[in-house]
């Protein structure tokens, strides 16, 4: 009976400490329930203060870029488990696709070795992940000029992947090496990352939805090719990089490359041929030859002995420095268009069915230029600025001559020079039309207007009336029609 009030007692008292404790915790925990709130939706400032990367933004940002290694076909790539350790590598894949052979191959290479690839019993077909230096040789040889007769490619992209992509800071070298990639969809057959890729004696056959060579940052040698890609977007996509093309041909694409030149160093395009499909405006995205666009750096590209034919813009000017010298620009709607940046167009034939250059922005000198068939020769819009001198125009629809008259009804032809350019009477020269309009397989057009009678005019036979008809007349030649036969000389 005595330890029952004890047993109460001490339960009492063990209730009362727990409520205690219970208040003296309750604020505690309440506090940290605070404090991790508080954690969750306090902005980082640090990461809003550090300036974004150009890999964040404009076309990084873009549906084109993919991380090839985790979110693009992650199946396909084998994994690297040990580093090469061979000076020269031969594969002959013998067109068997998902082997995984010249993957092989390229983990074999140690770094600043050599893969050769023989391709005799057909194509290796593959996707190269390059992580180290290296060269890249075809057994067989490439030569351009022997393009039209279809050689066998060396390394085929599997469908939907891409034949090589090149990681950052890496340097690799190609050489004699024929690319497929038939089923491309949205990859590109080279991809590099702030990496050097140099090429030469390369060719491309390329049919997709995005460009056949993809260069983000970093630098794009590429000599002795031909690229023929079956594409809505450019051929060529240089984002940011330093390009350099030499001998280049390109065919088939809705553009012929896209630039967004990269600081330092000046892109150099020269001896290439860049040819359209022809399109209309109106059909999908607008066809330009070459577009160059404005990077966070201020670019320089220099354009020389160039052939950019048929394009509704052979060269868009977007925000750059660009030089176009001793080059051909052909069947376009507008030769060259100034949207924004400088322009300097020297010694070079612009043949346009519209505008030879239409400057809406920006600063443009234009000198000793030929410009044939176009409507209007240079536009200028109130933003820009344009210098003009020694330029040559053969146009039916601008070099139509006025008639004044000279002796009493006797009228004789007058061309008025234009802002920088004067007309030329004659036919456009058949030769340089075989290097513009001529590489499409075009008939040659006489773009030069004929004055009916203009030949005996200047040999001093005959004048013209105010309708500008020819009038025969063998009695007075010379000086002699202007002042004889009339009575008077006005």
């Amino acid at each position: 009976m005595t330890n029952r009030p004890v047993r109460s007692l001490i339960t009492g008292l063990a209730v009362i400490a727990v409520a205690a404790l219970g208040v003296v915790l309750a604020p505690a925990a309440e506090a940290q329930v605070a404090a991790r709130v508080e954690s969750q939706t306090r902005p980082n400032f640090g990461v809003l203060l550090t300036p974004p990367t150009r890999g964040t933004q404009g076309r990084s940002a873009h549906h084109r870029r993919y991380d090839y290694r985790r979110d693009h076909r992650p199946d396909w790539r084998p994994e690297f488990h040990r580093q090469g350790t061979e000076e020269i590598v031969l594969v002959d894949c013998g067109g068997n696709p998902g082997t995984g052979a010249v993957e092989d191959a390229v983990r074999r290479v140690r770094p600043g070795g050599t893969l050769v690839i023989r391709s005799r019993a057909g194509a290796c077909v593959g996707w190269l992940n390059i992580d180290k230096p290296m060269t890249i040789i075809g057994e067989g040889g490439f030569d351009p000029r022997d393009w039209n007769r279809t050689p066998s490619p060396t390394l085929q992209a599997p469908d939907g992947l891409p034949c090589i992509t090149v990681s950052q800071g890496v340097r690799v070298e190609i050489r004699d090496v024929v690319f497929a990639s038939p089923n491309a969809r949205d990859a590109a057959c080279i991809v590099g990352y702030g990496a050097e890729i140099v090429m030469n004696r390369v060719g491309f056959r390329h049919a997709g939805d995005e460009a056949a060579i993809y260069a983000d940052g970093g630098l794009v040698d590429i000599r002795n090719a031909v690229i023929d890609a079956q594409t809505i977007a450019a051929a060529i996509v240089a984002d940011g990089s330093v390009l350099t093309a030499y001998e280049l041909v390109v065919t088939g694409a809705q553009t012929g490359l896209e630039l967004i030149p990269g600081a330092g160093q000046t892109s150099r395009i020269s001896t290439s041929t860049f040819k359209g499909t022809g399109a209309p405006n109106s059909f999908g995205p607008r066809s330009i030859g070459m577009i160059i666009r404005s990077g966070r750096d201020y670019g320089r590209v220099e354009i020389e002995n160039t052939a950019i034919v048929g394009y509704v813009e052979g060269v868009a000017i977007e925000g750059a420095s660009v030089t176009i010298s001793g080059s051909r620009v052909g069947r376009s709607d507008k030769g060259v268009v100034l949207y924004n940046g400088e322009l300097q167009l020297t010694d070079s034939r612009i043949r346009a069915a519209g505008v030879g250059v239409a400057a809406a922005s920006g600063h443009a000198v234009i000198t000793n230029n030929v410009f044939a068939g176009v409507q209007q020769v240079i536009f200028a819009e109130p933003r820009a600025t344009v210098e003009a001198s020694g330029n040559r125009v053969w146009s039916q629809s601008v070099c139509r001559p006025t008639f004044r008259d000279r002796y009493r009804g006797r009228y004789e032809p007058y061309w008025n020079p234009g802002d920088g350019w004067s007309c030329v009477y004659g036919p456009y020269p058949q030769d340089w039309w075989d290097d513009e309009d001529g590489l499409l397989g075009l008939p040659y057009h006489d773009d030069g207007y004929t004055l009916d009678g203009y030949d005996r005019y200047r040999d001093g036979q005959g004048w013209y009336d105010r309708d500008g008809r020819y009038v025969t007349d063998d009695r007075y030649t010379g000086d002699d029609r202007w002042n004889r036969g009339g009575g008077w000389r006005r």
